[in-house]
């Protein structure tokens, strides 16, 4: 899902940016309140866990990725604002070190990935799990179905983005600028890769992780949502 420099037009980057940097600012003031000692490690292990997972890219029509993101996994865990800076660290090491996703691109990327994921995710996450236990079956489905929304609002809003440039930025012959891909094309492309293979194993990991960390390392899930019984 990583937008690379040139598919997005400078104006757009730049509405993107502006987008991202008040969810920014939020999330720095949030943490600066609920970081603490123990979980500031975890939140560094988890970030480098989003990294890993995105890694794995494959191709999708059009000009970016499919991969899973890990992003929900997080906000369920240590909270949606910490998902937010979690991510965007992830991306930003990517996309200067590894030129995964563009510089100019980096607040797209933090929109879709850091931002819309986590949160949609996590409130999918919160309707089905509600204030059941932490052993509940609804844990682990609540967090498998808010993956898989999560990735797939992400993937929507790339798609628009995408299918928005030719038809806003255009020579006067109507050829397009920067990604020639309309809304009819970059959504059903976006969205058959996500919905068939990435959405699939983001539920599974975020399912599956959850799983794993309340039979082995209970403790880490002390840090959840308000109202869950421990």
């Amino acid at each position: 899902m990583h937008i690379p420099d040139g598919y997005l037009s400078p104006q757009t980057c730049a509405v993107m940016y502006a987008a991202a940097a008040p969810c920014w600012y939020i999330a720095a003031r949030k943490l600066k309140k609920t970081l603490t000692t123990k979980t500031i490690p975890l939140l560094s292990i988890f970030s480098a866990f989003s990294f890993v997972l995105m890694m794995f890219n494959a191709p999708v029509p059009g000009g970016t990725t499919a991969h899973a993101v890990g992003g929900v996994l997080i906000a369920i865990i240590l909270g949606p604002w910490a998902a937010v800076m979690g991510v965007s660290a992830a991306l930003f090491i990517q996309a200067i070190f590894f030129g995964d996703g563009g510089i100019l691109s980096y607040g797209a990327n933090v929109f879709n990935m850091a931002i819309v994921l986590p949160i949609v995710g996590y409130w999918v996450y919160r309707l089905i799990a509600g204030s059941s236990a932490l052993d509940s079956t609804r844990q682990w489905i609540g967090a498998a179905v808010g993956g898989y929304v999560g990735i797939n609002a992400a993937a929507l809003c790339a798609a628009v983005e995408f299918g928005l440039q030719p038809v806003l930025f255009h020579t006067a012959n109507g050829t397009p600028l920067y990604c020639p891909y309309n809304l009819s094309q970059a959504i059903p492309a976006m969205l058959f890769a996500h919905m068939t293979v990435a959405g699939v194993i983001e539920a599974i990991v975020t399912g599956g992780v959850l799983v794993f960390l309340r039979k082995t390392m209970p403790e880490i899930l002390a840090n959840m949502a308000k109202g869950v019984p421990a």
